[in-house]
């Protein structure tokens, strides 16, 4: 059985393949990096959602799927203020979608301000930290929690949330 992953990216990878192994011990992975079809550069949950289930959708009908996971990270202005936002999908080979979000915490200003001028959060982390590569390691959550929670981490625990609804599911049928 094969679990699809839609990105490369090593942290969203590590997330998927800690949790899922947990319950699938037998299960292989494979990374497609698809595109998610939305900004690449989300500025709202729903955005962000659909990235997640889009980058989910399009990995489905492949060789001996178990389920397409797709992840994507985003920002949500809530009063003036930005925030992380993150979203996970689940999707099966007979269409069945499944979505949970996760963590979300305020963005400093300065950072805030060059997303809402156009830029992307990962670029303006790396700058930001003086680092390359902050989205494959604990992203700017990791960077703004002191280390406390990573990016994987974080989608680590969107991944409980997508298996525990979809094991549901089977039990329900």
């Amino acid at each position: 059985m094969k679990i699809f992953i839609g990105t490369t990216n090593k942290a969203k990878t590590k997330a998927v393949q800690t949790i899922s192994r947990m319950y699938y011990p037998d299960a292989s992975f494979i990374n497609l990096e698809v595109d998610s079809l939305v900004s690449a550069q989300p500025m709202s949950n729903e955005e962000t959602r659909q990235g997640a289930i889009n980058r989910a959708k399009q990995l489905i009908g492949l060789q001996d799927t178990l389920f397409g996971i797709g992840l994507e990270g985003g920002v949500q202005q809530i009063d003036g203020v930005l925030y992380i936002c993150n979203w996970g999908a689940l999707v099966t080979n007979n269409g069945e979608i499944f979505t949970a979000t996760g963590a979300g915490i305020p963005l400093p200003d300065e950072i805030a301000k060059q997303l809402l001028t156009g830029a992307e959060l990962g670029p303006v982390m790396d700058v930001y930290t003086n680092r390359k590569g902050i989205r494959h390691d604990e992203g700017a959550i990791g960077v703004f929690t002191d280390g406390l929670i990573t990016r994987s981490m974080m989608f680590e625990h969107i991944m409980y949330l997508l298996i525990g609804q979809y094991e549901l599911s089977n039990k329900l049928l």
